[in-house]
């Protein structure tokens, strides 16, 4: 195989060896290591933590591109690669992605959704020609006969599940042992220590949601090899590939478009409140400017100008699978571009009122220049608003992405990601009988993804943010 580091694959790993660092870094820190403690002790934040690890664990295996070596030689002799480009998750799933049929089945269905017209030979010898829902080709192939669907589905079902037990089993095993051992108490204590939710660490809800994870996974795995679980859509791809192969798009959308938003909010931001005075009138007038135009309407006009280049320079791109990673990635750029005002209006505000208390002031007075006071007074007291913001603003960019791809003017059609199943499920809501999976897997796992986030930034903004501190703290009895 050859490795293909398509654009948005290096950034999405950047953005990995990124967060690898900083959290190096803030284990030497006390004081950064503190709100991050609180984090680890919110038993819904550390559950949501769990639902996203497994999100982002698919992602990465999508963003690990290559293509396959050919069996035939290259024109001097060397070796021949495929123009197809796959990711290792690909080669994952490879059996549900090879194993195509016709058109569209209904989830765990032996037989399409539509009648054909099929030639049946009767008894006589007789070739007659029949409408009915022909038999599928994958889809429930291994049966003897169809009555035995719902007894194979049951029992396999139940292997999965078993399967996901005895993966928990060990995984809470090694929970407990490592808890034992910090506490240097017995197993015994330490396992009733977790399940009474008595430890700092809520692992009884980080084993709960472990558990109802594996059971899934164990199911699913052990019923997608031999049936379709969320069904097929119109040209016979298997739906539930289609909904893991979207993850990949909904992260790089979620996180890549921070890096580009993120600079431009924090520096003109803290410039505007911290210097006010016709640099905070500049700054006010250029996001004014930036909000007053529709945002639909600007992302529409930049995605159709790359589009238009993309072509008219073909040469530029070997694969299909670079054209759309490129228009993936000038979508995160224009979404950052248009995103980044909110929370600069909102650092503006708090840079304003920072910038009057008393030690901002006296370092003024002592003659230290604006950007120390800035990076050691401002930026600090500032991050746990940009940190609640970047990670509320994930789900509404996932959310986003579909909005976009649903009027067109989102992803490449050729590239997965919930907004194209939406799109590509619309038309087929208004049929009888109605196609409804494809449209239930995208809404099923871009729900999960949204509230996982939803969740994991409610735990974020209550260990960041000291005016919850200071509120909880004047709650707590005395």
């Amino acid at each position: 195989m050859m490795f293909v580091p398509i654009k948005t694959d290096i950034l999405v790993w950047l953005l990995v060896a990124a967060i690898a660092a900083y959290f190096a870094y803030v284990r030497r820190q006390p004081h950064l290591l503190v709100p991050w403690r609180r984090v680890t002790q919110s038993a819904y934040g550390m559950s949501a933590l769990v639902v996203l690890s497994v999100f982002v664990l698919i992602g990465l295996l999508d963003s690990l591109h290559y293509r396959p070596a050919l069996e035939r030689k290259g024109v001097e002799g060397g070796v021949a690669y495929s123009t197809e480009v796959l990711s290792v998750l690909d080669a994952v799933a490879t059996p549900l992605r090879e194993r195509r049929e016709r058109t569209y089945s209904a989830p765990f269905a032996t037989r399409a959704y539509a009648r054909e017209t099929l030639e049946v030979q009767s008894p006589d010898g007789q070739v007659r020609q029949t409408r009915e829902f022909p038999r599928l080709t994958w889809g429930g192939a291994h049966l003897k006969g169809e009555a035995e669907r719902g007894k194979d589905i049951f029992i396999r079902a139940t292997l999965g599940v078993a399967l996901g037990a005895l993966v928990w089993l060990v995984l809470a095993a090694a929970v407990t042992w490592r808890h034992a051992h910090l506490a240097q108490g017995g197993i015994g204590e330490a396992w009733r220590a977790i399940w009474r939710a008595e430890t700092r660490t809520p692992w009884r809800a980080i084993l709960l949601t472990a558990g109802a994870l594996l059971a899934l996974a164990g199911s699913a795995l052990a019923l997608c090899t031999h049936y379709h679980i969320l069904g097929t859509d119109k040209v016979g791809r298997d739906v539930f590939t289609l909904a893991l192969k979207s993850i990949r798009t909904g992260l790089v959308i979620g996180t890549l478009t921070t890096l580009v938003l993120l600079p431009f909010a924090v520096a003109l931001g803290i410039m505007a409140g911290y210097f006010r005075g016709w640099i905070d009138d500049v700054i006010q007038y250029v996001y004014t400017t930036i909000n007053s135009i529709p945002g639909v309407l600007l992302i529409a006009a930049a995605v159709l100008l790359m589009q238009v280049y993309i072509d008219r320079h073909p040469e530029f791109f070997p694969t299909s699978a670079e054209r759309a990673d490129l228009r993936l990635l000038f979508l995160c750029v224009i979404l950052g571009l248009t995103s980044w005002t909110g929370l600069a209006r909102l650092l503006r505000g708090e840079s304003l009122k920072l910038r009057e208390l008393e030690y901002i002031q006296a370092a003024q007075a002592f003659g230290v220049r604006d950007a120390r006071i800035i990076t050691r007074h401002i930026l600090p007291n500032l991050m746990h608003i940009v940190l609640i913001s970047l990670v509320l603003d994930f789900s509404g960019l996932v959310l986003a992405e579909a909005v976009l791809s649903y009027v067109g003017v989102g992803v490449d059609p050729s590239m997965n990601s919930f907004g194209t199943m939406i799109n590509a499920a619309r038309m087929e809501m208004s049929r009888e009988p109605v196609v409804w999976w494809a449209l239930g897997a995208a809404f099923v796992f871009m729900f999960a993804l949204v509230l996982a986030a939803n969740l994991f930034a409610d735990a974020v903004r209550d260990a960041f943010d000291p005016r919850v501190r200071v509120g909880n703290a004047a709650k707590a009895p005395a």
